[in-house]
């Protein structure tokens, strides 16, 4: 019996030297026991690699050594080791502190351990360094929030972009039959009512302008600007549009590098953020306007920074989304950022938005540079004017709005509801310009006609107008674009150009 005894004895120490030694070999996990105090009673191998310290420069120190400052002020330690005492067990996640003073995000569990009576003898604690996983965990999330951000953004580009081309489409129609009415009325009371008319056909104009930028479906006239000058010709407005509250600050950086941009959408996307910035300072304060090169990722950072109220966390997520607004009823469209969102990722940049209540509003834009030799538009031949424009336009009542401009600027129409009809017509060869459309039904567009009819006919000049396509801003640098809706003094100054009287 006393030899059985013995022999359970050394089975007894052998398993809790091999369990010792287990531990202490283990190097991914910091093991070690504590007393009821919270003193740290051993070390292993993992405990060292992860914290940095040596067994004998942490054994007999208190475990709160490892919380950082803020934990520690805040009691953290000891209310960790009363859950595991009171409820058998204890785990988190959160940050901790090395030998070194580095954080590291730590996986904690604490058990209590007892005696054969019940009474509290010390704790078992874990510790595992997941910094990797966590970090991958917030990329992966980020990635996620990025993806659901684009995917919205597309869906409302796509609802936008539609509604937006079929009330260009409405705008035109009323727009042409204006300067058809106007000459039949002769009442004041009637000159009145139709010059309202074409207020509203104007906003509505810049209202559609706005939603297709969003979209990135606006047809865009992009060409190579230096950006100290022209943020320089348009100072007074931004200036005058800021009020006598707030200060106006220009920093551009010398030899900022020039961008290939639609220059009257750059200035719109300009005024938006400036006004933005105006409406978050009502007791005033400094706009700052900033252009600098960034040469690690080629592109140019422009900026528009202010002083005022700042936004809070939970709305900077929507603010790009058209109609969504902050202000009053009557004190804005909600498509101000919606315009400067489109125009941005349109010309191939992205834009940022930081921001904290009481800290001022930073927007970035970050735009490619361009070689001022690189884009080069094409001239047009300089055809003598003649009478004939072939219309090529799908929808009738367009069409009529459309021909009763052209006329008015003295030309003969003849009108085609199709590219296929069209490339018949102009086998006559009785046909001096074409003026298409863009988006039209069937296997051919306009942009696809314009180039059947150059690769028959190069020396046919052809103006495309559209009110937004996704394939216009290919178009520019071959075929002049003349957005919907139009006024008769653009469609006379797009057709002088290309029949060489200006």
């Amino acid at each position: 019996m006393a030899k059985k005894t013995k022999q359970l004895e050394r089975n007894y120490f052998e398993s809790e030297l091999n369990f010792r030694l287990l531990v202490k070999g283990v190097t991914d996990y910091a093991l070690y026991m504590l007393s009821p105090e919270g003193i740290v009673a051993n070390w292993n191998a993992g405990g060292e690699r992860i914290k940095g310290y040596a067994p004998e420069e942490i054994i007999g120190q208190h475990f709160s050594r490892f919380y950082t400052p803020a934990d520690r002020a805040a009691g953290k330690p000891a209310r960790a080791l009363k859950i595991a005492e009171e409820t058998g067990h204890y785990a988190e996640e959160g940050w901790r502190v090395r030998k070194d003073g580095s954080f590291f995000w730590a996986s904690v569990v604490i058990d209590p351990i007892r005696d054969s009576s019940g009474r509290l003898i010390g704790f078992a604690k874990i510790t595992r360094d997941i910094t990797e996983r966590r970090e991958a965990q917030l990329k992966l999330e980020q990635i996620q929030r990025q993806l659901a951000e684009s995917q919205k953004m597309d869906a409302l580009g796509q609802l936008t972009g539609g509604v937006a081309h079929d009330f260009n489409n409405i705008l035109m129609i009323i727009s042409g039959n204006l300067h058809t009415i106007r000459k039949d009325l002769t009442s004041a009371r009637a000159l009145r009512a139709l010059s309202a008319i074409e207020t509203a056909t104007q906003r509505g104009a810049s209202l559609t302008n706005q939603l297709l930028s969003f979209a990135r479906r606006q047809s865009v006239n992009p060409r190579t600007i230096d950006l100290d000058r022209q943020i320089t010709s348009v100072r007074e407005v931004l200036a005058s549009a800021l009020g006598s509250l707030v200060v106006l600050q220009i920093d551009i950086q010398p030899d900022v590098w020039p961008i290939f941009v639609d220059p009257a959408e750059f200035e719109t996307a300009l005024l938006n953020l400036v006004i933005n910035a105006r409406d978050a300072m009502p007791e005033g304060g400094t706009v700052t306007v900033s252009a600098r090169n960034d040469p690690d990722k080629d592109q140019v950072l422009i900026s528009v920074e202010d002083t005022g109220t700042g936004i809070p966390q939970d709305v900077l997520s929507k603010v790009f989304d058209p109609f969504f607004t902050t202000k009053p009823i009557g004190k804005g469209t909600g498509l101000g950022l919606s315009q400067v969102h489109g125009f941005v990722h349109q010309a191939d940049g992205t834009i940022e938005i930081n921001s904290a209540l009481g800290e001022g509003t930073t927007v970035s834009l970050r735009l490619p540079r361009t070689d001022p030799t690189e884009h080069r538009e094409k001239e047009s031949p300089n055809k003598q004017a003649s009478a004939t424009i072939l219309l090529v336009e799908d929808n009738p009542a367009v069409a009529d709005a459309s021909a009763g401009l052209l006329e008015q600027l003295g030309y003969t129409v003849r009108w085609v509801p199709n590219a296929e009809t069209a490339l018949r017509e102009i086998e006559a060869d009785d046909v001096d310009l074409v003026f298409s459309d863009i988006i039209m039904p069937g296997k051919m567009d306009g942009l696809k006609l314009a180039r059947a009819i150059r690769e028959r006919n190069p020396t046919l000049p052809v103006l495309l107008t559209t009110g937004y396509s996704d394939s216009a801003k290919h178009v520019r640098l071959d075929f002049p674009v003349l957005r919907k809706p139009y006024q008769l003094h653009e469609l006379s100054r797009e057709l002088s150009k290309l029949t060489g009287h200006d």
